[in-house]
């Protein structure tokens, strides 16, 4: 029998990767992208624009700590043929390779190259929903970029167009609040119960969510309207919108937040608990809804009271409060110290310190501060010389100014143009504007640590704005695995073990693919005789695996009767 060595035996990373890719496969993405930049094999070209993004989404969502940080080297111990396809190799994705796929991408029109891919997907497989959630997010960028890159001014008009195309690295306002920091912008929609990115849009790093959300939903609604399955959304979103929508003709309908700075929403806000004729949807929830003509569009206002927001809202209050009774006790204290030549300057100033105070009275007098001149012990019932005045007074919680003070806390208001009740019912409009937390959720995912771009690759804004696809396919996969495995468990009532051990049939994707750690493809060559196993599956792996179908058994040898082996000769 031959004796075995490091020349016969070799190893390759699999861990979760197969289930990425099998994903991948079942969402066709590949395919689906060379038909849209089909390239010329006969030019010398090894991997296909697909195979290319696809390499790009593995290395994206390959190390679930540090996933976004590019680079071509991921692959090289990596069963590559397993994961894109026996034709190519690692090094067929070096930094020209996939350079030149994102400067495809750009050209081809970022938007409209995530659109004409992501709605086939979604119309395919069941995954849009009636909403479409949409937010925008600023992603902070580590590097070094050259000064024509670098704007400071704030965006015009004009310059929207050509900003969508190219966006501009820039300082704008940092929701990651590193104002230090270059920064682009991304727009982002999703839909359905998977949180399914459907729509994506880069932006210069100063662009305003008041102007670019209304544009993007426009542009999307368009997009729809040439698609044979149009699909009717409701688009959703925070306050920032409220003013477009309505102050805009549009053909839209919408969900949005009433922005709690306008004047109306702050004077019904603040109004008794009586005046509103609550309805409790549970949950610790009550809403009350009318029909509103505001800026000459019909609406429905939903104010929305939540026990748990109020609970926490007043308890910040009352740290306010008390806050500020004891700096107006310290102030006050220091304004009995101060001297003041007449009593009409210590009554002005008195006055002004009453109206620095938010929830308190101050009931403050004047007094004399005398002095005696002449030498000796004085007289009785002899008064010294008036010299100055001085304040004195006494601070007390205003209980009318706090009570109004409360009133508005736990409440909200959110507004929409769909005035029939059977397509949105009032206890249904809470509900359909909570789904915004997935779209906040696949901000979160995709900022998930630092989005470095320091490889070469990436210095250009017009790659990075492609990259930005890259991110947006990576929450793809991500969120339709996470969906379809959940469903599956559901389905067929079984379950996975989280963090702490405990079973349970809805896992977060990142906890099973921990799970996966330290699966390999095992490699031995005896003679002629090539084998190879993949290790390190424990049954339970197995079972995972067996839930993402039939690309993901063949990637994990499961189709040998789960023996995890296959024999090349």
């Amino acid at each position: 029998m031959e004796t075995l060595t490091d020349k016969n035996i070799s190893g390759k990373v699999l861990d979760h990767l197969g289930l990425v890719a099998s994903t991948i496969d079942k969402l066709g993405i590949v395919g689906k992208i060379d038909a849209m930049l089909p390239i010329s094999v006969n030019k010398g070209a090894k991997a296909t624009m697909g195979q290319r993004v696809a390499a790009m989404l593995l290395n994206g969502l390959g190390f679930m700590d540090t996933r976004l940080y590019m680079f071509p080297e991921f692959l090289q111990n990596k069963p590559v043929d397993r994961l894109i396809g026996e034709s190519v190799k690692a090094e067929d994705f070096n930094d020209d390779a996939l350079g030149r796929c994102l400067d495809a991408i750009y050209e081809y029109g970022v938007n409209n190259f995530f659109s004409e891919l992501a709605f086939p997907i979604g119309l395919e497989h069941g995954l849009l929903g009636k909403n479409a959630n949409i937010d925008t997010s600023s992603l902070s960028l580590h590097g070094d970029y050259s000064k024509q890159d670098v704007i400071n001014e704030a965006i015009t008009q004009e310059e929207t167009k050509e900003s969508l195309k190219t966006p501009k690295i820039t300082y704008g306002f940092s929701k990651d609040h590193r104002p230090d920091l270059k920064q682009i912008v991304i727009n982002l929609a999703t839909t359905g119960a998977a949180g399914f990115p459907i729509w994506m849009e880069s932006h210069s790093g100063n662009a305003s969510d008041k102007k670019i959300l209304h544009e993007a939903a426009e542009r999307m609604q368009k997009f729809c309207s040439t698609l044979k399955q149009s699909p009717s959304f409701m688009y959703v979103a925070d306050s920032a919108m409220y003013s477009s929508c309505v102050n805009k003709s549009s053909e839209l309908t919408w969900l949005s937040r009433v922005p709690e700075q306008s004047n109306i929403s702050k004077d019904l806000l603040r109004q008794k608990d009586s005046n509103f004729c609550w309805t409790e949807i549970g949950k610790g929830y009550r809403i009350c809804v009318v029909e509103n003509k505001y800026k000459d569009v019909h609406q429905r206002w939903c104010i929305i009271f939540s026990e748990q927001a109020y609970k926490l809202e007043t308890e910040t209050l009352k740290r306010k409060v008390a806050k500020e009774k004891k700096v107006a006790n310290n102030n006050l204290s220091k304004l009995g110290h101060q001297k003041f030549a007449c009593e009409k300057d210590a009554k002005i100033v008195a006055k002004q310190f009453e109206k620095t105070l938010k929830y308190h009275a101050v009931k403050t007098t004047v007094e004399q501060i005398r002095k005696h001149i002449t030498k000796g012990r004085p007289k009785k019932g002899v008064k010294g010389k008036v010299i100055g005045y001085k304040i004195v007074g006494e601070v007390a919680n205003d209980f009318e100014k706090i009570e109004v003070a409360d009133r508005p806390k736990g409440r909200f208001i959110i507004a929409t143009n769909e005035l029939d009740q059977k397509v949105l019912p009032d206890v249904k409009m809470l509900e359909e504007y909570k789904e915004q937390s997935k779209t906040e959720s696949g901000f979160k995912f995709i900022k998930d640590d630092a989005f470095e771009v320091s490889s070469v690759f990436l210095k250009k804004p017009s790659r990075i704005s492609s990259l930005l696809v890259i991110m947006t396919l990576c929450l793809m996969i991500y969120s339709v695995a996470q969906y379809h495995l959940r469903q599956s468990l559901k389905k067929k009532d079984e379950f996975v073990p989280d963090q702490t051990g405990k079973d349970t049939k809805a896992p977060t994707l990142k906890r099973v693919f921990k799970l996966f750690n330290g699966v390999q493809v095992l490699t031995i060559k005896i003679g002629d005789t090539t084998q190879e196993l993949v290790i390190n599956l424990t049954a339970k792996l197995k079972q995972i695996v067996r839930h993402f179908g039939k690309k993901a058994i063949e990637i994990y040898n499961l189709n040998e009767g789960g023996s995890g082996d296959i024999t090349k000769c």
